[in-house]
């Protein structure tokens, strides 16, 4: 599977869009797919760094690029479809990429997070796949072509359980069986749909600052990603995630949840340790 060839993009259409486009996976991404001939549309919600992204791509690929600020926290779904859908008026949009995220600051427990927090993780997490998905199907199903790539998460189909982080897992496994449905219902008009896994990823999401053997860069991953577009509509690109997923089913459910817990409660114990300094 790893082997095969990567997907010739462009058959899909001249533009792809791609949220979350201006840290980590989403801008490593919007690089590559610039890189493969595509003209790009960038969403993010700081206009600053949608520039600077932009002009870094530009300087690189002279592609056409246009931005669209969006917060997916905090304008509503009608908004967010009625604003795509007039900036991508008259494009051929190929390729979606719901790629942006929300992570709660840390270990928590369910009863602490708080409405503010879960409506962030539900509006982003969610929210942003069903109406940036709503406001560029109907193009693609016009053309009768298109691949819509949503980057999932190993906390919801990897691991049985992701403790003390209960609602970023759940939003996640929402946008897997997503995806899945869509792949079935879509297929028979000519577009791709599917879910990527990606496990940690040296990211400012993660907090990890650097890449190891199973913690690839953003660049690492997103090679790997780019090649798995509009193949299986549930896929793991990058290769050491795909063998971490192996060797945890090897392992008794029982054990994982016990390692998992133990693991996210010391991580909550550091995390209020910090905030005790800070107060």
């Amino acid at each position: 599977m790893f082997l095969r060839p990567p997907k010739k993009l462009t058959k899909y259409g001249s533009w792809a869009l791609i949220t979350g486009s201006t840290d980590g996976i989403g801008k490593s991404l919007s690089f590559d797919l610039a890189s493969k001939g595509l003209d790009l549309i960038l969403i993010g919600r700081n206009l600053q760094k949608l520039q600077t992204t932009s002009n870094e791509i530009w300087a690189k690929f002279k592609t056409k690029i246009k931005i669209i600020v969006i917060d997916f926290e905090k304008i509503s779904g009608e908004e967010i479809k009625k604003k795509i859908k007039k900036e991508i008026e008259g494009l051929e949009v190929g390729i979606l990429v719901n790629n942006v995220g929300s992570f709660t600051n840390g270990a928590r427990f369910y009863h602490e997070v708080g409405l503010e927090g879960i409506g962030s993780l539900v509006n982003v997490n969610i929210g942003s796949v069903n109406w940036v998905t709503s406001a560029v199907l109907p193009g693609m199903l016009q053309r009768r072509k298109g691949a819509i790539v949503n980057i999932g998460s190993g906390s919801s189909l990897v691991v049985p359980s992701y403790p003390l982080n209960s609602i970023y897992a759940s939003t996640k496994a929402y946008v897997a069986m997503f995806s899945r449905s869509l792949s079935l219902e879509y297929k028979q008009f000519g577009i791709d749909v599917q879910c990527q896994i990606p496990l940690l990823v040296a990211t400012k999401m993660t907090s990890i600052k650097r890449s190891s053997f199973f913690v690839p860069s953003p660049e690492q991953y997103s090679k790997a990603s780019v090649r798995w577009i509009g193949y299986d509509s549930i896929c793991v690109p990058y290769w050491t995630h795909a063998l971490q997923w192996y060797l945890i089913n090897a392992v008794p459910d029982s054990l994982v949840n016990w390692l998992l817990l133990r693991y996210f409660l010391n991580l909550r114990k550091k995390i209020l340790r910090k905030e005790n300094k800070l107060a």
